[in-house]
């Protein structure tokens, strides 16, 4: 195992640089109020409530991280309908393009339609309309956050070993970034002592059933208050430093293929659950499952690939195995950040032997 002097020495030195700092706030709040600006010349969505969501909201974004933003219509009394979303977006679409926003790509088709594009920040940001239930899932991940500082720090540094290993890309047969959430707060429940609760014992129920049925702060309330009871009763604090959950983290998913053939990830019930035990789980063919706690019809890791998931199981044991060696903080870095992070930290990146087919991709992702 690599020294842990060592290897807590570098978290920490990664962390520092990947934390926003408080202008990295201010810069993503100056961009969604320009864009509400915008938002409301649009025809149909004059008065629509702009509000961001995902890992902005969570705090679980990195200096470089991607901003959520979900327009909420003022005149609808029901959820809006995939075709009308479609066409909000094109008219939103429209009205950047107008005002000199170049940078756009509109994904009408997706399971939630959506419009990307790019602030003169170089913040990319991704529209989507009436997306209330995202709005509720990110609050949910700031309120567990509250349980314990590691939380954060985790997620952080597990999104940007990911990036680095070319795993967190949905697009091309990954993991999402959620998904890798999800991971964290598995672990965190799976370890011992727990550091983080079952989800259902901080609220019981489909949450994607509620929408519409119960208020945003009624579902808050009661998060709340159960979160503050599991803190007030846990019997025993997990004492386990940061690096000590890191190691442990890798060597639980260092074995994601064995477990993955036949179990689900359940953070709701904080198990492993066994396939065969729901109808739903044994009908799909994804190669791994890791159930959305809030729509727990949904597969979170539904975009991995069969060919990327072998890639993604390789990963995870070849990085607990390095981990398991004695490293020094300039071989550690290069395994765990992205080289422009491993300049930042004054490491040298390491020199990959890539194909003409590769180096294109590089550029353009």
């Amino acid at each position: 195992m690599a020294g842990s002097f060592v290897l807590e020495s570098a978290l920490q030195e990664i962390l520092i640089v990947v934390k926003p700092s408080e202008d990295d706030r201010l810069t993503r709040l100056n961009v969604i109020n320009k864009f509400e600006r915008i938002v409301q010349t649009v025809e149909g969505l004059r008065g629509a409530n702009v509000e961001p969501f995902g890992s902005f909201i969570s705090n679980l974004y990195s200096k470089w991280g991607d901003l959520d933003i979900t327009v909420e219509p003022l005149s609808t009394s029901s959820s809006v309908g995939r075709r009308r979303k479609q066409d909000l977006l094109w008219n939103i679409m429209r009205a950047l393009e107008i005002r000199g926003v170049h940078k756009l790509e509109f994904i009408p088709r997706a399971r939630v339609p959506i419009l990307k594009f790019e602030s003169k920040q170089s913040i990319s940001c991704d529209i989507s309309i009436d997306n209330l239930l995202c709005q509720i899932k990110s609050k949910y991940f700031l309120w567990i956050s509250d349980i314990d500082e590691r939380f954060r720090d985790m997620v952080l540094l597990v999104k940007e070993w990911a990036k680095a290993q070319g795993i967190n890309d949905p697009k091309n047969g990954t993991f999402n970034s959620y998904s890798l959430t999800l991971l964290v707060i598995f672990h965190f429940q799976t370890c011992e002592p727990s550091i983080l609760p079952p989800l259902m014992s901080i609220f019981d129920g489909n949450i994607a059933d509620l929408i519409g049925m119960r208020s945003h702060a009624s579902i808050e309330t009661t998060c709340a208050e159960n979160i503050a009871r599991f803190k007030r009763e846990r019997y025993r604090r997990n004492q386990s430093t940061l690096s000590e959950l890191f190691v442990s983290f890798f060597e639980m998913f260092s074995k994601i293929k064995t477990y993955s053939a036949e179990h689900v990830i359940c953070t709701y019930t904080g198990n492993w659950e066994r396939k065969w035990s729901q109808s739903r789980w044994m009908m799909t063919s994804s190669p791994i499952l890791i159930e959305d706690p809030f729509e727990q019809t949904e597969n979170a890791a539904r975009s991995v690939g069969i060919i990327e998931y072998y890639k993604i199981a390789k990963t995870f044991q070849e990085t607990h195995d390095k981990l398991s060696s004695v490293l020094s903080k300039n071989s550690l870095i290069p395994i765990l950040v992205r080289p422009e992070i491993c300049r930042l930290l004054g490491v040298r990146a390491p020199q990959r032997d890539l194909s003409p087919l590769q180096l294109l991709q590089d550029l353009y992702v």
